[in-house]
């Protein structure tokens, strides 16, 4: 795969949104609540998410991350139609893809959620995120995969971290065919390079750092300060993303 090796950042802004762009990133997984993992963002965050790529003329940029709650991924009916109204709701105001994904309860991919979600966004970009990480069988669920119409899968190779599930992860690139294998989990700058010898075809992380802007929380519980996309870090993995493909 010729040119950079793309950079997936996870943001939970419209500056994260900016930061992104300005640092060269391919595209943004868009939520809020990272420090629970991921949760899907409002609707105006959608919106100005996506008003901001497009006036900064950055092209399938804004991927939103469609979960409706923390824990995991074996959902309810409610739960499943939540996930469906959401990935409509995200399409129709602008978003360029989703990031999704469903278990059952014995914890293998949940395919008939998956191809709904897939009909849902009705031809566009779908990513199934590290639900596949926590099945029973992360190899199977990703094969699976890709006769349901998905885009990418984000997967750290069922491991805790993408430098501990690298081998699984070299295998499921050798595997793929149309599906794009992007590995994301505890990724550090200094881990690009040796992922893209592994043959990922993109690298997704938080670049995260921290902020007290805005003052403490108050005496009502909650904590001080608040995450924020670390420019530095969104640069740095860029950087090293263009080193590991020369």
């Amino acid at each position: 795969m010729p040119g950079l090796l793309p950079i997936e950042i996870a943001v939970q802004d419209v500056a994260g949104v900016r930061i992104a762009v300005t640092a060269g990133a391919t595209r943004v997984e868009l939520c809020q609540a990272l420090a629970v993992g991921g949760l899907t963002p409002s609707a105006g965050l959608i919106e100005a998410a996506a008003a901001e790529a497009r006036s900064s003329s950055a092209p399938a940029f804004v991927h939103v991350l469609v979960r409706p709650r923390g824990g995991g991924f074996d959902y309810d009916a409610d739960e499943l139609e939540t996930i469906d109204r959401d990935i409509r709701f995200a399409f129709a105001h602008g978003a360029d893809g989703v990031v999704v994904g469903a278990l059952t309860e014995s914890g293998d991919l949940h395919v008939d959620a998956i191809r709904r979600f897939v009909d849902a966004a009705g031809g566009g970009d779908v990513t199934v995120h590290r639900a596949v990480d926590a099945s029973s069988d992360p190899r199977a669920s990703v094969a699976a995969l890709a006769a349901l119409g998905v885009r990418r899968v984000l997967t750290s190779g069922g491991a805790v971290d993408c430098r501990s599930g690298l081998e699984t992860l070299r295998q499921m690139a050798a595997e793929a065919r149309v599906l794009e294998i992007m590995a994301g989990g505890g990724v550090r700058i200094a881990d690009i390079e040796e992922l893209a010898a592994a043959g990922v075809h993109a690298v997704h992380l938080s670049a995260r750092g921290t902020t007290t802007r805005g003052g403490a929380s108050g005496p009502g519980g909650g904590v001080d300060g608040f995450d924020v996309t670390d420019p530095g870090l969104v640069r740095a993995a860029v950087a090293a993303a263009g080193v590991a493909r020369r």
